[in-house]
């Protein structure tokens, strides 16, 4: 079953900047959860806990 979600110009654009070529947006994000359910949260440049 395929879902439509909808994003604001700006995040797509923000997504748009991130993508590698021939990368679409849905593989991109797909990466995004792997990385976030390997790790359990996103890391963040200069962030200690």
């Amino acid at each position: 079953m395929t879902y439509t979600l909808e994003i604001s110009d700006d995040l797509k654009e923000r997504l748009d900047n991130h993508l590698e070529e021939d990368e679409s947006h849905e593989e991109f994000i797909e990466e995004l959860v792997s990385v976030y359910e390997t790790e359990g949260a996103f890391l963040q440049e200069g962030y200690s806990e």
